[in-house]
């Protein structure tokens, strides 16, 4: 063989060579853009897994932000329901111990109507009973006890409690002409509605 044909020999091997080399070289880049493009879908994935998550974590971080609130405003609602309950009991805890004391509220009343002022024998004592009903009223008075004593007011089922209806030329129709007996409130609840005669 001659030089010449050795060279072309030579040079058809090493093109042989450095298309071998070639493809192996694609081959790796091949590998390495799949490897690449395998990572990347692995980090999206993960990406929206950890949003997924972050959603979840958000909505029950308001969901209990929620119930807290909830809470919150139940706690509210039962300390101003407490306090109302506590304010009734104070200002109506004396009512069935004022209904007690009525009845000698009003015996006071008549005792005083009763008495004959004039004679000087009675006048002491009368004045003492006096005294008494006074300071009675001044006391039960400082814990909200008002009187009812409704003549020639307007008849209100509410205050007043109708014994017997007249006709009279001298009052308006629905008119009391004469209370019986007095009522009482405590605190604005009616203990005792005023016993009347209304005006027909």
């Amino acid at each position: 063989m001659s030089n010449e044909e050795n060279k072309i020999k030579d040079e058809e091997l090493q093109q042989g060579a450095v298309e071998v080399e070639a493809e192996a070289v694609g081959t790796d880049a091949d590998i390495d853009w799949n490897q690449d493009a395998d990572e990347l879908d692995e980090k999206e994935a993960k990406i929206a897994q950890l949003e997924a998550a972050l959603l979840t974590s958000e909505e029950r971080v308001k969901e209990q932000q929620d119930a807290v609130l909830r809470a919150r405003a139940d706690v509210e609602n039962m300390r101003r329901r407490s306090e109302q309950e506590i304010d009734k009991a104070r200002k109506y805890a004396l009512s069935r111990f004022i209904e007690e004391l009525l009845p000698v509220l009003d015996n006071m009343e008549r005792a005083i109507q009763a008495a004959d002022g004039e004679n000087e024998v009675v006048k002491p004592i009368l004045e003492g009973v006096e005294l008494t009903h006074k300071t009675f009223v001044d006391a039960v008075a400082k814990f909200g006890l008002k009187e009812i004593n409704p003549e020639g007011e307007a008849f209100n089922p509410e205050f007043h409690q109708a014994m017997s209806i007249q006709e009279s030329p001298d009052h308006a129709s629905n008119t009391v002409m004469f209370v019986m007996q007095k009522g009482y409130e405590l605190n604005g609840r009616v203990v005792r509605p005023a016993m009347v005669m209304v005006a027909k």
